[in-house]
């Protein structure tokens, strides 16, 4: 018997339909020589310092730092947990089981999350790993035909399980110490690896926004030939001086002194990371990076898009005879996609590149084009669609222009001197990969075109000079898109998409666990939003005013952690080096906060505020029509409703349905609307066993053969 263990109910029914294993158990399927069971993410954690020892419950400054001497690991404390933990533990630790297959999410968490507990179930058989980029049926058996050996994944095991352990070390003693040392009465100062040094990067925007002081500066402007031309000497810093230079150049001709029109090349924008990603759609749709995440991890377990977890913007090599058949997939980008069948695709370079791919590729959509979305998955999917297309079109071929001009007038010396003058502008020559965003609104008025008129070398002529008053403008506070990017780089600024590549590994926390590290700020109330920006609390402030120790707060310092993560992940750092050297920075740390004099924070409760405006009344949910609904069964025909329940338009050869009532409970048209569109409902209550007569709560699913079922 060979066991496969998935990260979640759903993925392990995705992988029973393919592998045969059609017989449905508590806890698992079986079948074909198989059995097919699944976690719910993380059944086990790191031990909590109490369970290490009775003494390291109590929060006292004399107990730390708390090093174990070596970490542990358990169950989860949840009846769910427990109970599912035991099949897993039964069936692994089975004497007839001759081999396991790690089907855990592709990646260090899920590589992670399932090794956990097949330690702790003590599975001794050997261990292969399923490895795939999505979740269509073809990627399945082809993961299931190309099975690896399970001992190439232990260095990523032991980067997710350092990361963990320097999560643990760091957090729970700095938390704690922290806390005991300088906060008021009743608060926790929470501390974290990668959330510290997000906080700080936050509050120091914050307080350069506080100190900048607004100045008012005077630019010398003038008109020729309908094109504004700004003077190349420097903001003026008084108005007289302005006033003079307009006197300097009123009733004297303006000279074109240069004109040159130089083609050039906009590159093709890259694919998506999930950064980008989230980046994108932070722009695009104010969507949170926790939301982005959310969406594109639904559109991977639908079958729609590749794994999402990615910190890649390239495709491997193997993937180029594959873009033509995905190309001709996306049905209702056809006018997009035909232009690109005319020839083969091209295999770039900025597309296609093996050393730029480690274990996934940048995200992709598959050769599933998508049905039943709800809105914002639509968006998302769009995005990552028009992007896999857009990187195929010719760059984009632009005219750039620049003039320059000057005005001349005799000086109160007598001498003969000059003000010089500049403008440029850009023309679109051929649109290339614009065209497949040629119908968006355009996102930065400073990529509109700004035609020049044809100029010649000492033409003149008369002129309109004016004076422009500006005042200078504070650095621009965080959003989701700029912090995202800043984490990504480590709290450098850098626009280069070329650059920002090389800098990934010095970066903080990693794509998949930033959105999280961002929501934990707000929780904390360490952060607030106001409209689109990111703007600390007075209680994150002082906690980073706080923090003497540069190594907390420092975004570089802890991206040369996350460096040393990668490193182990590539067999080229010891976990246990990794692990010392943490040992001895809490404990440095420890020490040197114990024996600081720095002032406590005090109390500070944010006013709440007075909101005048009245409340906007809620918008009417919108009407569901079921009868729209198409049939995922056999995706050929709408539903119909009949006495008791909705069934398929063409039922006598299809044959499925779904009752108005199940276990006890009549469904809500959202909740069938839920089955028919995503295979599942969301927890619902007051379900009636009808073994026990008890009521229970869970999920209701459509099974292996579209009958609905329970979910626990």
């Amino acid at each position: 018997m060979k066991v496969c263990i998935a990260e979640k109910p759903s993925v392990a029914n995705d992988i029973a339909k393919v592998i045969g294993a059609n017989n449905r158990h508590d806890g698992y399927y079986e079948g074909n020589g198989f059995q097919v069971t699944w976690t719910f993410g993380h059944l086990c954690t790191l031990k909590e310092p109490q369970d290490y020892t009775p003494e390291w419950k109590s929060w006292d400054l004399n107990y730390l730092p708390m090093i174990p001497a070596s970490f542990g690991i358990k169950v989860i404390e949840d009846k769910g947990v427990a109970k599912q933990f035991k099949i897993i533990e039964s069936l692994v630790s089975a004497d007839h089981v001759e081999e396991i297959i790690n089907c855990g999410d592709a990646g260090q968490e899920g590589e992670l999350i399932q090794r956990w507990v097949l330690l702790k179930a003590r599975a001794k058989a050997p261990m292969k790993r399923l490895w795939i980029s999505s979740l269509t049926e073809e990627a399945i058996k082809d993961g299931f035909e190309n099975l690896k050996d399970g001992e190439k994944y232990f260095n990523l095991f032991s980067a997710g399980q350092a990361r963990a352990i320097g999560d643990w070390l760091l957090g729970m003693n700095a938390t704690r110490l922290f806390t005991k040392k300088f906060a008021p009465p009743k608060t926790v100062l929470s501390i974290g690896r990668v959330q510290t040094p997000t906080l700080a990067m936050i509050v120091q925007r914050q307080k350069e926004i506080n100190a900048f002081i607004v100045d008012e500066y005077w630019e010398l402007k003038t008109l020729f030939k309908s094109v504004e031309f700004n003077a190349t000497i420097p903001r003026l810093k008084s108005e007289e001086k302005a006033k003079q230079g307009l006197e300097f150049i009123l009733n004297q001709d303006f000279e074109i002194i240069d004109f040159e029109v130089k083609e050039g090349r906009e590159k093709n924008p890259r694919l998506f990371d999930l950064t980008a990603l989230q980046v994108e759609a932070n722009k695009k749709y104010a969507y949170s990076a926790e939301n982005t995440l959310k969406y594109i991890q639904s559109l991977y377990e639908k079958k729609f898009v590749t794994y999402p977890r990615v910190d890649t913007t390239y495709l491997s090599e193997d993937i180029h005879p594959k873009v033509s058949g995905i190309l001709t997939k996306l049905t209702a980008y056809q006018n997009l996609v035909a232009p690109l069948m005319t020839q083969p695709i091209p295999m770039s370079k900025t597309v296609f590149d093996n050393t730029k791919v480690t274990d996934h590729h940048a995200i992709i959509p598959t050769e599933i084009f998508p049905q039943g979305l709800s809105n914002e998955e639509k968006r998302i999917y769009d995005l990552v669609a028009r992007r896999f297309i857009a990187v195929f079109y010719p760059e984009c071929k632009v005219a750039n222009t620049t003039v320059e001009g000057k005005v001349e007038n005799t000086g109160k010396d007598g001498q003969l001197s000059a003000i010089n003058f500049k403008a440029t502008g850009k023309q679109i020559l051929e649109m290339g990969w614009r065209e497949v965003y040629a119908k968006d609104k355009k996102e930065d008025e400073k990529e509109e075109e700004k035609i020049m008129p044809i100029f010649e070398i000492g033409e003149k002529g008369p002129h309109e000079p004016f004076i422009h008053k500006g005042k200078t403008t504070p650095p621009k506070h965080y959003t989701e898109a700029t912090l995202l990017r800043g984490m990504e780089t480590a709290g450098k600024q850098v626009d280069d998409e070329e650059m920002r590549e090389l800098m990934k590994e010095n970066g903080i926390g990693r794509p998949s666990t930033r959105a999280n590290i961002i929501e934990t700020l707000f929780r904390r109330k360490y952060i607030e939003k106001k409209k689109r920006n990111i703007i600390a609390t007075q209680t994150g402030i002082d906690l980073i005013d706080t923090i003497q120790d540069e190594l907390l707060k420092s975004p570089e310092l802890t991206g040369v952690w996350e460096r040393k993560l990668r490193l182990i992940e590539k067999g080229e750092y010891e976990l246990d080096l990794f692990k010392q050297e943490l040992i001895e920075m809490v404990s440095k740390l420890t020490f040197d906060v114990k024996n600081s004099y720095f002032r406590p924070i005090s109390s500070y409760e944010a006013p709440t505020p007075v909101n005048d405006k009245p409340k906007r009344e809620r918008k009417p949910k919108e009407e569901i029509n079921l009868e729209e609904a198409t049939c995922p069964k056999c995706k050929n025909h709408q539903l119909v409703k009949g006495k008791t329940a909705y069934g398929c338009g063409n039922f006598k050869e299809c044959g499925f349905k779904i009752p108005f009532e199940f276990m006890g409970k009549k469904f809500t048209d959202k909740q069938i609307l839920d089955l028919v569109t995503k295979q599942k409902t969301t927890k619902i209550t007051g379900l009636i066993n009808p073994e026990t007569n008890e009521k229970v709560a869970g999920k209701v699913i459509l099974g292996m053969n579209f009958n609905v079922e329970f979910e626990g």
